[in-house]
């Protein structure tokens, strides 16, 4: 009987060190494929390109795999344990970073039958790391973007997106990223705020700027980034209207719109009740604006998200959480739920109570409460975070400082060192140079 050999990967770019590594395990014995789900490589990487039906076509079709299970954590107990294999092998890139825990109890499992562990020496100038930046600068496709944001809602406990404004900042989103002990940590996606949009543009936020400058901006933030993007559609206006929104969001691939249930004079929620002629829509009419949207709607992989003014206008849990399965029901594919309410503790009550009952994606954006950690978020039930504004709250003080600077010393010398360089600013753009 042949020894028998297991090898997790990912598999999302098959490259010649992957090749390698295959080649020696099949000297070894007959070779079992640990593909990792999408929630594991989430787990400490970027999500794959290909998802995980399409990873295990690849790679049954690869000589000499003989069997392909799915690896369903980063850990790879599981498998072994059931699987007993007489030699796991793998690349020595695991021997430092993130992996390197799961190595060392990998060994201790194999000791458990007489196991071994075979590692090979890493393929020097190929990475998959490299690959993806690679892919990045491509670009990618409406239909791809828009579905990537399901991808992470099924693949990661806490979705996380950003404020993004522009190209520049888009640009930003895109590519800020740390790599930490535990894995990779970046933003998932953008969040295209109108409060931001319409500040950035001169304009208040009163959904003043008109679609067609709005879709311009979008068009900016996606000619150079692949992350999904989320769009601030404030009321949704007239459900007539709203309507050809969702189409043409729809059709430059944003991944979703997120309206909020008021009506009258748009004034920003954070500014509190006593701020214009601000009330909450009537149940009825917003669930029907939601469902005219979900029919004009043309893939299935487009949402809209319900945000819920109940906290912000005083109306208590128990109308919050009536209007988020009034919304739901109308065909919502979540919610978000706001509060001025600065502990955090309104926050965290209504996103136990609601999970308790529902289990689509909830979403909420902690401007008021910024000392609440991401991990308490997840842990009350929200599972996207969206950090609404920061990068317009960091810019402007900073602008300010450079421009005072200037005036004081009547030359730029003294924030100088406060400014990227101009070689800096000339590559920051790809193609600029």
């Amino acid at each position: 009987m042949a020894k028998q050999v297991y090898v997790a990967m990912c598999a999302d770019l098959i490259h010649p060190g992957h090749l390698n590594i295959l080649k020696h395990a099949r000297e070894l014995g007959e070779v079992t494929i640990g593909l990792l789900s999408d929630k594991a490589i989430a787990s400490f990487h970027r999500l794959p390109f290909l998802n995980f039906e399409q990873r295990k076509i690849v790679v049954e079709n690869l000589v000499g795999v003989a069997h392909v299970v799915e690896q369903e954590t980063l850990d790879y107990t599981a498998n072994l344990v059931a699987l007993k294999p007489d030699f796991v092998v793998h690349g020595d890139d695991w021997l430092e970073g993130p992996q390197k825990e799961i190595r060392l109890r990998v060994i201790e499992l194999l000791k458990q039958w007489q196991g071994q562990l075979v590692e090979i020496p890493y393929t020097r100038g190929i990475s998959s790391t490299t690959i993806n930046e690679q892919l990045r600068t491509i670009g990618t496709t409406p239909d791809i973007r828009m579905r990537r944001f399901r991808r992470l809602l099924d693949a990661k406990p806490m979705v996380r997106l950003s404020e993004a404004h522009n190209g520049l900042t888009a640009q930003l989103v895109e590519n800020c990223a740390l790599e930490t002990d535990s894995g990779l940590l970046e933003f998932d996606g953008m969040w295209l705020s109108s409060l931001t949009d319409s500040t950035a543009k001169g304009k208040p936020d009163i959904e003043y700027v008109d679609k067609t400058s709005r879709l311009a901006t979008i068009n900016d933030m996606l000619e150079i980034t692949t992350k999904p993007l989320i769009f601030d559609g404030d009321s949704g206006g007239l459900a007539e209207h709203f309507v050809f929104t969702v189409r043409s969001l729809e059709r430059l691939g944003v991944s979703a719109v997120i309206i909020e249930d008021k009506v009258g004079l748009k004034r920003n929620s954070l500014l509190g009740t006593h701020t214009g002629d601000v009330a909450q829509d009537e149940v009825d009419h917003f669930a029907y604006k939601i469902s005219q949207g979900k029919k004009a709607q043309v893939t299935e992989d487009f949402m809209i998200i319900a945000r819920i003014e109940s906290l912000i206008l005083n109306k208590g849990m128990k109308d919050a959480l009536y209007r988020a399965d009034r919304y739901l029901e109308a065909g919502a594919d979540g919610i978000l739920i706001h509060s001025r309410n600065k502990d955090g503790g309104e926050i965290i009550e209504f996103c136990q109570k609601f999970r308790a009952s529902f289990g689509v994606p909830l979403f909420v954006v902690p401007s008021s409460y910024p000392q609440v950690h991401e991990d308490e978020l997840a842990v009350a039930g929200a599972n996207v975070i969206i950090y609404a504004n920061h990068l317009l709250r960091s810019a402007y003080p900073a602008m300010v400082r450079t421009l005072e600077s200037i005036l004081k010393n009547k030359r730029s010398l003294e924030c100088e060192d406060q400014l990227m360089s101009i070689k800096d600013l000339l590559h920051l753009i790809p193609g600029g140079t």
